[in-house]
């Protein structure tokens, strides 16, 4: 039989189920580590409950998604999560889910293998999301969940350090209200308002124009120009001014 033949009739199986995005729909990616839990509690040497090295090794591999081709317009990186919003005019791919999340999934876990020097995996999920206030509560979502692992990841580790079981721990820790972790770390010393920026509220990253010195390549006279950059912010605010923050990075044509 023929490669034409055989194309014609096996390349159905491959495209029959796919699912493009529609246009002019935001599409806002989220990739997850695949058990992460594993090897951030048994396979790294890690600080408890979280560590600036694993942190620093998300950053640059959410650097990195934003390089790889998709016009992305902002990044949230929290814990062991990464969310990506691509722009809505994006037509890479044909707006294929199957490629897109293939793609960012693969590039995302050789990245992070390579910076953290073993294997690293992610899944990855896409949202289509219709208008600006929809991105911009996706992302209020996933910084409040941001807080909501903070606060029970500072509570279970503390538990541990004072002997008790995983189990018994994870067990404790759901039982508690949010007045309740707040009280308890707060009796032992720790205010959660005082804990660093990027474990309660995630980290910001986006694409800015920058001015940097330069020569004139014709007249050789001193110039200035705009060069763009991934920029890195570690300091979000939260709540209403976080909205604001995320909305100030979607463009306002919807």
């Amino acid at each position: 039989m023929k490669f034409d033949e055989l194309d014609r009739r096996l390349r159905v199986f491959e495209t029959a189920h796919d699912v493009c995005v529609l246009p002019q729909v935001y599409m806002v990616a989220r990739l997850d580590g695949r058990s992460f839990t594993r090897l951030t509690k048994q396979t790294l040497p890690l600080e408890r409950p979280f560590d600036v090295r694993f942190r620093d090794a998300m950053l640059e591999t959410t650097q990195h998604l934003m390089s790889v081709g998709f016009r992305v317009l902002y990044a949230y990186a929290q814990s062991d999560e990464i969310s990506l919003l691509i722009d809505r005019d994006e037509t890479l791919f044909g707006r294929k889910l199957r490629k897109i999340q293939s793609v960012l999934a693969g590039e995302a876990s050789a990245r992070l293998s390579l910076a953290l020097g073993t294997i690293a995996c992610f899944d990855c999920r896409v949202s289509a999301l219709p208008t600006r206030p929809l991105v911009i509560d996706y992302f209020r979502w996933r910084q409040e969940d941001a807080h909501r692992n903070a606060l029970n990841a500072h509570c279970y580790w503390r538990l541990r350090q004072e002997g008790a079981s995983g189990h018994a721990a994870h067990t404790q820790v759901a039982g508690y209200s949010l007045a309740q972790k707040n009280e308890f770390l707060f009796t032992r010393g720790v205010n959660v308002n005082d804990l660093p920026a990027w474990q309660r509220r995630g980290t910001g990253v986006y694409w800015r124009e920058e001015p940097q010195a330069g020569i004139h390549p014709v007249t050789g006279e001193p110039t200035r120009f705009e060069r763009r950059h991934i920029h890195v912010d570690p300091d979000l605010p939260m709540k209403e001014a976080y909205a604001d923050y995320v909305a100030h990075r979607i463009p306002d044509t919807l």
